[in-house]
């Protein structure tokens, strides 16, 4: 093992089932659904309604930022914002002195500001090319969250975005430890951000034939990660931001230490632009050199909070991978997934769950994963269906997979 430790001192979120940390929680264990008919945009004919929407978030200086500096920012930004602002008052790196140049900023995106850049490119075939904004770049790029944190704080350790899709954010906190592990910076801001629940994105992932569709009714229930109902994932928006800190840096300042980060393990599936390999060989990889590079064994670990989208294919492949490891002690896991509430976050996937798996840890609780029903015959794990349990996690896996066959695989340790 290295001989620096990463603490987790600091963490944020925004997502469709809290603005903050202990409401997103309070949520996640009481089982409760964030899924709602879409309500934001219009979609039209559009053969999903179904989605994870942050509704009543509040703008302003108070609480977030700016009314003014809102309108700088494509919604995703926004989000990372917020989040960030949570993640760092939680960890109170500011309240004494601190080496700004030793402080970092690695926020990811999936896709970056695609409503940004769809009503521009609108607005420019329909009245041309003097009405483009000139903000168009500087709101669609996928970095420039992490660029405006670091401005707001003047943080000025390691900056740039991570775009891996779906494991995006993983990637993120993965890059982060790095730069700690290495001496890069004593302090990292990491985790991921989206926002693309607009009418482009619908259609991108509908035409895919990705989405749920037949849930549009009952929208608290499309998301059913690992039972036989399932029609695709439904997608959701928001941020999820960790404060990562070398661990004798946070001691030394009395920081609160919420969970170890001690390792991560990533690889590729080689296989389809979209499609996991069947048989989970590419996740399994991930884990196995997550577990290699911290020095522990698969009996090790109590929890495998899963990548679990309600894909027909993936939650399938997540399954035969997490057998691949685990073998015969597959069983005696829990695995979850937090996205049976939430939906997909997309390339905030890996940093809202981070933060999931943190609370479980600290908590002893479980969350559910909700609307498992009825088993795929395939997916015959425990999956701590629609109950939170109590149970001790001295080690977790957080799986992220990404479209492009990128795997992401965080390895997390309980503080005490």
């Amino acid at each position: 093992m290295n001989a620096k430790r990463v603490a987790i001192t600091g963490m944020g979120t925004i997502n469709s089932l809290g603005l903050t940390v202990s409401e997103f929680w309070e949520n996640l264990k009481a089982g409760k659904s964030g899924l709602t008919r879409i309500s934001n945009i219009d979609l039209k004919d559009s053969p999903s309604l179904v989605g994870g929407e942050v509704k009543n978030a509040v703008f302003n200086s108070e609480n977030y930022m700016d009314r003014k500096l809102t309108k700088r920012m494509d919604r995703f930004c926004q989000f990372a914002f917020s989040a960030t602002r949570e993640a760092v008052e939680s960890s109170g790196i500011l309240k004494g002195s601190l080496n700004k140049q030793r402080v970092g900023v690695v926020i990811a995106s999936g896709i970056g500001g695609i409503q940004t850049f769809y009503d521009n490119s609108v607005k420019m075939y329909t009245a041309g090319h003097n009405r483009v904004s000139p903000l168009l770049i500087p709101m669609l790029i996928s970095d420039i969250a992490s660029g405006y944190i670091s401005i707001e704080y003047g943080f000025q350790g390691p900056n740039y975005s991570v775009a891996s899709a779906c494991a995006s954010a993983a990637h993120s906190i993965a890059s982060a430890y790095n730069h700690i592990i290495v001496g890069d910076a004593d302090v990292m801001l990491c985790g991921g951000s989206e926002a693309a629940i607009t009418g482009i994105g619908f259609a991108g992932f509908t035409q895919a034939m990705a989405l749920s569709t037949h849930y549009n009714d009952t929208p608290e229930k499309a998301s059913r990660p690992f039972d036989k109902g399932r029609d695709g994932f439904v997608m959701g928006e928001g941020a999820g931001v960790l404060v990562l800190e070398d661990w004798e840096h946070a001691q030394k300042r009395g920081a609160s230490i919420y969970a170890e980060l001690v390792s991560y393990g990533v690889s590729g599936d080689a296989n389809h632009i979209t499609a996991p390999c069947p048989d989970g060989s590419g996740g399994a990889l991930a884990m196995r050199n997550g577990l290699a590079k911290a020095g522990l064994s698969p009996k090790d670990i109590q929890l495998v909070n899963a990548h679990g989208t309600s894909t027909p294919l993936g939650d399938v492949a997540e399954t035969k991978g997490i057998k691949q490891v685990f073998g015969d002690y597959a069983g005696e896991l829990k695995v979850n997934s937090t996205k049976s509430m939430i939906g997909h976050t997309l390339g905030a996937a890996g940093g809202i769950e981070a933060i999931a798996v943190v609370k479980m840890m600290e908590t002893g609780i479980i969350h559910p994963t909700i609307n498992l029903e009825d088993h795929d015959p395939e997916c015959d794990l425990d999956y701590v269906p629609n109950k939170a349990v109590s149970h001790n996690v001295k080690y977790a896996i957080s799986n992220s997979f990404g479209f492009g066959g990128h795997n992401a695989s965080l390895i997390f340790k309980k503080v005490g």
